[in-house]
């Protein structure tokens, strides 16, 4: 289909980057970082959504107030967690979807199907808590589908349209849908309401194609020609023109937050989301122990006791494929962790939260302390097992050739999940990018090591 015409907010062309500061949208998925717990979320939201003039301590009370009304106050120390796995429920995450939005003071709200995937207990109390919210004087717009009686009639307005996206009603629904229900019992041939039935089913039941064609009308068609259709366009038309001394909304900065505050926010969330992975952690810390051992004990006192050039070629090509092995296990190890966070970031990115540099250098930055670690461990380990010079001049060459080398297989696989669109993708080109290495770059590795440690 095309999409044509345009959108007026207050009678001025929309700019996405400025409706994004007062507008939220609720996704039918529930993306949320696993690691990190109910509050957290709803509170690095607000530190990056909300303006720069609201402080430390008004941000806190604001989220708290959020929580209680969304009703999550009781599970705000609970990690997220992985749908259908691990952590809070799936009418919990929903929860969290809205307080995640909300708490960036929206004057208008989007969701997608708030209750879709939800049992019937579930979505009334997600529908509980858009109430609430619309108790704020603020505005809800849902697109929903089959819902009970009760969720139904929660709405003020509907927009109904059949296959095609050709609308055939727009308007208030009235008290137990007596106007949704007068207009359609309006039409020549459409049935009449059954008594204690669901106007939403009903709704759809009458307006079916097979309907259509039995009674031979277009339900767009007499829309088009209906009172309803006529006061519409004319609200529309007098909402498309600003009003007199009226200013375009815009704002002096593209992101709420300045840059090193988004940095300060991205470092603490990446924080807490890799001190909470121990599986990520941990297996990647007993690899390089194990691997250290094992180059310690083949390799025992071989530094000091060279006689000739296959000595000094076994140790050569030693350290070149222990610290291939080791790069590339830690290459691999990244893929599936930053993988989780690609669609995290599309979101959060969408809703003007910080820049692409902002994330990507916390990224960066917070693997430094846990490489350095790795990297010691490997040079506590090693260095003495293998006997090479005990100069500090060689043992920080040593310490910084394989502190390097690890970086560089770590952002190279963050590099790869950056540059492709899945992390099956990924795994592939990484595959790729060993052999290549493998093949092409025997001496950039051992070579500087052997220099300053032999």
């Amino acid at each position: 289909g095309y999409i044509e015409g345009e959108i007026r907010i207050g009678g001025y062309p929309k700019v996405q980057e400025t409706y994004a500061r007062i507008s939220a949208y609720c996704e039918q998925t529930d993306i949320h970082s696993p690691m990190i717990t109910v509050e957290e979320s709803v509170m690095y939201s607000a530190w990056l959504r909300l303006p720069t003039e609201i402080n430390k301590h008004q941000r806190l009370e604001f989220v708290a107030e959020v929580l209680q009304m969304i009703e999550l106050d009781e599970i705000k120390d609970a990690l997220v967690g992985i749908p259908h796995a691990s952590g809070i429920s799936p009418e919990q995450r929903k929860r969290l979807t809205i307080a995640v939005e909300l708490v960036s003071n929206p004057s208008i709200i989007f969701m997608d199907e708030p209750t879709s995937g939800l049992d019937a207990r579930a979505a009334a109390i997600v529908m509980r808590v858009v109430k609430n919210i619309v108790n704020t004087k603020r505005t809800i717009v849902c697109t929903i589908h089959q819902p009970s009686i009760d969720i139904f009639e929660s709405f003020d307005e509907l927009i109904l349209m059949k296959r095609g996206g050709q609308m055939i009603y727009s308007g208030e629904l009235g008290q137990h849908s007596s106007r949704l229900i007068e207009y359609f019992e309006g039409i020549p041939g459409v049935p009449k309401i059954k008594e204690n039935h669901n106007p939403a089913t009903w709704m759809l039941e009458v307006t079916s194609p097979s309907v259509e064609a039995q009674l031979g009308i277009d339900f767009a068609c007499i829309y088009k020609e209906s009172h309803l259709y006529k006061r519409n366009k004319e609200i529309v038309k007098s909402q498309s023109l600003p009003t007199q001394g009226s200013e375009k909304l815009q704002f002096s900065t593209p992101f709420p937050q300045n840059g090193w505050e988004q940095l300060k926010a991205c470092l603490w969330k990446q924080h807490l989301s890799y001190w909470r992975s121990p599986k990520y952690n941990l297996v990647r810390l007993a690899f390089i122990i194990l691997s250290s051992l094992l180059y310690g004990v083949l390799l025992r006192q071989k530094g000091q006791n060279l006689h000739d050039e296959q000595d000094f070629f076994n140790i050569m090509g030693s350290m070149y494929v222990f610290m291939i092995f080791t790069g590339i296990s830690s290459c691999s190890s990244v893929l599936p962790f930053v993988s989780t966070q690609r669609t995290i970031v599309y979101r959060e990115r969408f809703s003007r939260m910080y820049s692409s540099w902002a994330y990507s250098l916390a990224q960066v930055i917070i693997e430094i302390p846990y490489i350095f670690l790795e990297a010691v461990l490997f040079l506590t380990i090693t260095y003495p097992a293998v006997n090479f010079y005990g100069s500090a001049y060689k043992v920080f060459w040593y310490f910084y050739t394989v502190f390097c080398t690890l970086l560089y297989y770590k952002y190279l696989g963050m590099m790869l999940v950056s540059l492709t669109p899945t992390f099956q993708v990924a795994t592939i080109f990484a595959s790729l990018c060993y052999t290549l290495f493998s093949l092409f770059s025997g001496y950039l590795i051992p070579g500087p090591v052997s220099q300053f440690c032999l």
